[in-house]
């Protein structure tokens, strides 16, 4: 037709955020993200085998059979115009050294705790607060429980008032969505604030 415009909308592409999921060995952070990826997540696990005897703690995960060496990725589509990218780390001491790497370019983090052993999660929360990366807490209720109130495991973590700490199920889709809501309206307070 003479005088339309057949050229398509341009269409821009949605703007990206990387989330990290961290916390320590075994506390459900590749079940976290693949419960909650609208893909199949890229995940990194090898067996546990006898080379980490007197390596890996196992005390109150003795059941665990893999881990995470490098990192597990999952995506999220929010909107057309935004998209979470998660980016699980691994939770062993001897893997740390790729956290620094994981965190460029991360806009906010998850925490995970598992209140059997939250010692766990102190190397976590001290990576994030020395970096200034906003981060929540998501406390995995295991066997889906949660024995202490969120309340009461901020006191045990010493958490500041403006870190959200939340109680969740790795395994559950709607209840880690909502803590990555939690997350994504924490940045998006901080930056009308900025």
């Amino acid at each position: 037709m003479a005088g339309s415009d057949t050229t398509p909308e341009a269409v821009a592409p949605p703007d990206t955020v990387k989330i990290l999921i961290a916390g320590g060995f075994g506390v459900g952070k590749t079940t976290l993200v693949g419960s909650v990826s609208e893909i199949a997540p890229l995940r990194t696990e090898e067996p546990l085998t006898v080379a980490g005897l007197g390596i890996d703690d196992l005390n109150g995960i003795e059941e665990k059979q893999a881990t995470t060496v490098a990192l597990d990725f999952g995506r999220i589509t929010i909107s057309r115009e935004l998209v979470l990218y998660l980016f699980g780390t691994p939770g062993q001491q001897r893997f740390w050294f790729m956290w620094n790497d994981l965190a460029i370019g991360a806009l906010g983090a998850v925490v995970l705790v598992d209140v059997r052993r939250p010692e766990s999660s102190f190397a976590a929360i001290d990576f994030f607060e020395r970096r200034g990366i906003p981060f929540v807490v998501g406390v995995n209720g295991f066997y889906g429980e949660h024995p202490y109130p969120a309340e009461e495991i901020r006191d045990a973590l010493a958490l500041p008032e403006h870190v959200r700490v939340l109680l969740c199920d790795a395994r559950e889709r709607e209840s880690c969505r909502d803590v990555l809501i939690a997350l994504i309206d924490q940045l998006i307070a901080a930056a009308k604030t900025a």
